[in-house]
C-alpha cells in the first residue's frame, strides 16, 4: 500500500517515514510543498495521505479541499496532523474531506495503529468497487445475450407469420 506524507518540516517528514519504512511500509512518497501533493496523487496513486494542517502557501484545509474535488469518486483516507487540536479545526478539517486526526506530538502506535485500520478500509473499498464492476460487465453481457436472444425470436417470429 502506497502512503504520501505531506508535512512543511522535514523533521516531521523523516520522522515518518522512519516509522513507516520500520514497519515494512517501502512504498512512500513525501513533499515539504502542499502545492504538490495534486500532482504527486497523479503519479503516485497513494492508497493514505498523511496530511498537516497548517502549512505555507497552501493549507491543508484547501488540500483537502482540493483533493475531495479531485477525487471524489474514490474512497481516499487523509490524516490529518496537527498540533491545533481545537474544535474548530478539527470541524473545519472533517467538512473539507478529512478522515481521521493525528495529534502532535505523535505517539508512534496511535499512528501506526490508525494508519493500519485506514489502508485496510481502503483494501475493503477497492475490493467492493472491483466486484462492483465486475458485476456490472456481467449484467451487460447478460443484457447483450437477452437482447440478441430476443432479435433472434423476433426473426424467427417474422419468418413463422
Amino acid at each position: 500500500m502506497k502512503i504520501l506524507i505531506v508535512d512543511d518540516e522535514p523533521a516531521n517528514v523523516a520522522l515518518l517515514e522512519d516509522m513507516l519504512g520500520e514497519q515494512g511500509y517501502t512504498h512512500l512518497k513525501s513533499t515539504t510543498d502542499s502545492r504538490r501533493v495534486l500532482e504527486l496523487c497523479d503519479e503516485f496513486d497513494p492508497d493514505l495521505i498523511l496530511l498537516d494542517l497548517f502549512m505555507p502557501h497552501l493549507d491543508g484545509f484547501a488540500v483537502l479541499e482540493s483533493l475531495r474535488a479531485d477525487r471524489s469518486e474514490v474512497y481516499l483516507p487523509i490524516i490529518v496532523l496537527t498540533a491545533d487540536v481545537n474544535e474548530d479545526s478539527k470541524r473545519r478539517a472533517l467538512h473539507c474531506g478529512a478522515t481521521d486526526f493525528l495529534n502532535k506530538p505523535l505517539d508512534h502506535i496511535e499512528v501506526l495503529l490508525r494508519i493500519r485500520n485506514l489502508l485496510e478500509t481502503r483494501r475493503i473499498h477497492q475490493l467492493l468497487d472491483n466486484r462492483r464492476a465486475a458485476l456490472e460487465d456481467s449484467v451487460h453481457a447478460r443484457t447483450s445475450e437477452l437482447q440478441a436472444a430476443r432479435a433472434a425470436l423476433e426473426k424467427v417470429k417474422i419468418t413463422a407469420e
